[in-house]
């Protein structure tokens, strides 16, 4: 299992956003983690990424309160809850984040290059460019322009572009469709399915439950902070309780 995620638990001082909630995701597969509006999906996946521990240590003694943390992550074999952020990059767990947070005054070009800090071999940061450039052709037509000015689309593949960058093991896509028009969210969706075809393993956090059911391996409903089930897009869809209750299909 290349991330196993067990009883993770988050509370930001008494209001608690994640209960006991597990995951897991093997090499290879494309898994969707789905709910509505403040299920606690993207502290979710910010927790697994080390964010949520950063900003307990930071916010620590102020009047915003302790965030408590409980469970273990296991990435590629090694517990990685205690390990800072930077340090969960450097073994290939990589965060793209909801609504797509660019450098918005540097380059496109720039923001790729700002993925591949952690990466010292200047022939791999070369060719994974050529392999984004690849999938994103647009990325290398607008190479020079400043990213603020990119569409909504444009940026969101950025993000991604940026985020392929360190070579993940792990590429967790965190509401990917925020914002998008249908035909420039279907157009990142084929890109999303493209990347994994590629061989990326991919843990996609979404609300559009139907373009994520049709490209996702497996999938997880979160609501109200808890798993309330899972399984495949075939498994789910049949069950009249969850496409009502949790769907709203």
């Amino acid at each position: 299992m290349l991330l196993e995620v067990k009883n993770l638990s988050v509370a930001y001082d008494t209001a608690t956003i994640l209960n006991d909630v597990s995951i897991s995701v093997d090499s290879g597969e494309l898994v969707s983690l789905v709910g509505p509006n403040g299920a606690g999906k993207s502290t979710f996946i910010r927790t697994v990424t080390g964010l949520v521990r950063w900003e307990r240590e930071t916010l620590r003694g102020t009047r915003y309160g302790d965030i408590k943390i409980e469970g273990s992550v296991e990435f590629n074999g090694d517990r990685i809850d205690k390990l800072a952020a930077h340090d969960i990059v450097k073994k290939g767990l990589i965060h793209c984040p909801e609504r797509r947070r660019p450098f918005t005054e540097m380059s496109v070009y720039d923001n790729l290059m700002a993925g591949a800090y952690l990466v010292k071999d200047k022939k791999q940061v070369h060719d994974t460019l050529e392999e984004v450039y690849s999938i994103f052709p647009v990325l290398r037509e607008r190479g020079s322009q400043v990213s603020g000015t990119l569409s909504g689309g444009e940026q969101q593949m950025l993000a991604i572009g940026r985020s392929l960058m360190v070579k993940p093991l792990l590429l967790c896509i965190d509401e990917p469709s925020t914002g998008l028009a249908p035909q420039v969210k279907k157009l990142v969706f084929e890109k999303i399915k493209q990347i994994q075809a590629m061989g990326m393993t991919i843990l996609l956090v979404e609300q559009d439950v139907s373009m994520t059911f049709a490209m996702a391996d497996r999938n997880y409903i979160l609501s109200h902070g808890k798993i309330i089930t899972q399984g495949t897009s075939e498994e789910l869809m049949k069950d009249e309780t969850v496409r009502q209750s949790y769907l709203g299909l």
